[in-house]
């Protein structure tokens, strides 16, 4: 697949999604805006192509609860009701599809992680950086945050060296799937991941 392939696919396809789910995003919308107030949307810089930071957007799913010391407190303590639920169908990533018309992201490719792992990924890991990173991927259609950190980017790096057109599809289309069984949403003990640190088995760190 080529760069201008992908990219007319995936203006082509997220434009019909934003066109079609428009209605389910506005009740969102409204929803989050009266359980949570503004700001509807969470946005966060997150390392795109190359490594270069552009801005995500998502759909709120945590208040900005904070304990005694002014402290942000731990996720699965913010994180409400309706929240879980936005994660566990995926629909706290609907505005994601802006960010794939603005030419920040595309539909698949490796999740954008955080700024603070840049310096804590090997030569090999770094690679997945060499696309632009995904609504979802092949790591979330073959266990997401069920996966080790390591697991995870084995499958990023397989991706970006085997991705095509009907990859793309295929993956689209198990995602769906995934998505409608709510598989692999949490990490063992976790709301979501544990934080990166760089991992033990960790051999080479790029210069």
């Amino acid at each position: 697949m080529t760069k201008k392939s992908k990219r007319i696919f995936d203006v082509c396809l997220s434009g019909l999604a934003l066109l079609i789910l428009s209605p389910l995003f506005l009740l969102i919308w409204i929803v989050v805006s009266i359980k949570m107030g503004a700001p509807v949307f969470f946005r966060q810089k997150r390392p795109g192509i190359a490594g270069c930071p552009f801005e995500m957007f998502k759909f709120r799913t945590m208040t900005n609860a904070r304990d005694a010391c002014g402290m942000l407190l731990p996720d699965d303590k913010r994180l409400t009701s309706f929240g879980r639920f936005l994660r566990s169908t995926s629909l706290d990533e609907l505005p994601e599809l802006i960010n794939v018309i603005k030419g920040d992201m595309s539909l698949v490719g490796p999740r954008p992680l955080l700024m603070e792992y840049l310096p804590l990924y090997s030569t090999r890991q770094y690679r997945r950086h060499e696309v632009r990173p995904g609504i979802t991927g092949w790591a979330q259609v073959n266990g997401r945050n069920a996966l080790s950190w390591e697991e995870k980017f084995e499958l990023d790096i397989w991706y970006i060296e085997n991705q095509t057109v009907w990859l793309d599809i295929k993956i689209l289309f198990l995602t769906v799937i995934q998505v409608l069984r709510r598989d692999g949403i949490s990490h063992d003990g976790e709301a979501t991941m544990p934080r990166f640190t760089g991992g033990s088995n960790i051999k080479e760190k790029r210069k």
